[in-house]
């Protein structure tokens, strides 16, 4: 996206009654959400003994660890540094915006979930799409920032929970 999209879609959202409110507010609950259901997940699998709460802890935290680490290397400027905006998020983070580390973080958990319970880790997958989108409607990331993001937690899902 150019900077004139950015600028029409978020004046779109500030144009709507409640709308940054609202893309704001829905971004955290799915946030939460998925956190929610990942550490219920986790609890259950110790509380049960299943041996694969050591995957479902591990895979998502040796994946965010690798991409934060190539994140900070690779340092991208976030489109509202790149087109001088405001973001519709109070945001004043410089870079490491390649790939997104919040749509990363739901499409591993929902990796993890899908593991164990696959009907909510589609949810959550569901709730990963529509994350991605609020990220970029937000003007805190690029597409391309995203899409990366969603590939990299499907990818270490695939290769952290495939069977061996």
């Amino acid at each position: 996206m150019d900077r004139e999209q950015y600028i029409k879609v978020m004046d779109f959202v500030r144009s709507k009654k409640h709308g940054i409110s609202i893309i704001y507010i829905t971004g955290k609950i799915i946030t939460f959400l998925t956190a929610l259901v990942y550490i219920i997940t986790a609890a259950l699998l110790v509380y049960m003994k299943d041996i694969r709460v050591i995957r479902v802890i591990a895979v998502p935290a040796a994946g965010f660890i690798l991409l934060s680490a190539a994140r900070a290397k690779y340092n991208a400027e976030r489109p509202y540094e790149k087109y001088g905006f405001k973001p519709l998020f109070p945001k004043d983070t410089h870079g490491k915006s390649f790939p997104s580390r919040h749509v990363f973080s739901l499409f591993i958990c929902a990796g993890a979930v899908s593991y164990v319970y696959p009907l909510p880790g589609i949810i959550i997958y569901i709730m990963g799409v529509m994350l991605a989108v609020i990220r970029v409607v937000a003007g805190v990331h690029f597409p391309k920032d995203v899409i990366a993001g969603a590939l990299a937690g499907i990818l270490c899902s695939m290769a952290g929970f495939a069977d061996i």
